[in-house]
């Protein structure tokens, strides 16, 4: 993207490149085929070029004043600028020339003045013209990119809001455990539930929102976040983490399924009181798929909402990150019990390095 130097930059580069190519032009299709000695055409074309060059500065000037009246206003300005620096410049063409030729007081004839007249504002409209074009095609990438982003970092903010959005149960229940294991003088245990509690927390504030991370990484702090629950559930969880050979170093956002593995022990208890939770990881059609299954009460008595923002957060997260390349979807076992199915496109950290 330009910004404002090199936009300045690009205007010098094409101003001299522009009024170089007119001399050039001139000389070899107007002045070399015409009747003028050759020590009186060169410096007159270097002081007609000189001019056009200064004249085109000062209309640029003149146009930036312009833009700053009402539309109608504003074109009227520029076409009685462009008129005014026309006539200049073909007077002062006529009477460098003249002066070369030593009659400074030759008039011109009105056939020359339509002539010179109707070149200079060829010449000077064309530029007017390269000048705008280049000015617009500028302004709108600008605005594009502007856009593109502010979209980026609404993005960005988005996804940092929807992975801090810790489930304030999780946290309550959590404290009120370790309470429960000190005041049964459980000291053990609460300093192990509290210990991989603040695992937990420092995982989830100290990496970075956006980042994605390994399969094994996301199993290990998974696993964190089911032995915390563990202290409170004790024997009546049994969670199992899998992952097939080959998917371990793929890759997936930072706390996908922490929020998916709370909606599930949240209404995931079985008619015996008990939970069986199975996390599996494995390559489907040369995607990575992310199966949660647990014997609880399924759907249709804990609908997809009763989660609170769990669902609805990971299904939002893999629509800002994957934009529609991912596929989230849900029911119920034939025995009972929900699932949750992720597919992701595959992406390796070796690839990614």
């Amino acid at each position: 993207m330009l910004k404002l130097d090199s936009k300045n930059q690009l205007f010098w580069l094409c101003q001299y490149c522009g009024w170089a190519a007119y001399a050039l032009l001139t000389e070899l299709m107007i002045k070399i085929p015409g009747p003028e000695p050759f020590a009186i055409h060169l410096p007159h074309l270097l002081l007609d070029t000189c001019c056009g060059f200064f004249i085109t500065l000062l209309l640029r000037r003149l146009y930036a004043t312009a833009r700053l009246r009402p539309t109608s206003q504003s074109v009227s300005l520029h076409i009685i600028f462009l008129l005014a620096a026309s006539f200049l410049w073909t007077k002062f063409k006529w009477v460098t020339l003249q002066a070369f030729y030593g009659s400074w007081l030759q008039s011109m004839t009105w056939f020359d003045f339509g002539t010179w007249t109707s070149a200079s504002l060829t010449m000077l409209a064309t530029w007017t013209a390269g000048y705008y074009g280049i000015k617009i095609y500028l302004d709108n990438t600008e605005q594009r990119h502007k856009a593109a982003e502010a979209m980026h970092l609404a993005k960005e903010s988005q996804l940092k809001m929807l992975r801090y959005q810790l489930n304030p149960h999780f946290m309550f229940n959590s404290i009120n455990a370790i309470c429960t294991l000190i005041l049964k003088q459980d000291n053990s245990h609460a300093i192990t539930m509290l210990e991989k509690l603040c695992d937990l927390l420092r995982y989830s504030l100290y990496t970075d929102p956006l980042a994605k991370i390994t399969v094994q990484e996301e199993m290990t702090i998974l696993q964190t976040y089911v032995d915390v629950e563990q202290c409170r559930f004790q024997s009546q969880l049994d969670v199992q983490i899998t992952c097939e050979p080959g998917c371990e170093r793929l890759l997936i956002p930072s706390l996908l399924l922490q929020p998916l593995m709370e909606n599930a022990l949240k209404h995931g208890v079985g008619p015996q009181n008990n939970m069986a939770i199975v996390v599996s990881f494995s390559n489907q059609n040369n995607k990575l798929q992310i199966l949660i299954k647990d014997n609880g009460t399924g759907f249709y008595h804990a609908n997809a909402t009763a989660g609170g923002i769990g669902m609805k957060n990971c299904k939002d997260r893999l629509q800002l990150i994957y934009a529609g390349s991912s596929e989230f979807s849900y029911g119920n076992q034939p025995q009972g019990g929900a699932w949750i199915c992720i597919t992701l496109p595959r992406e390796s950290a070796e690839e990614k390095q």
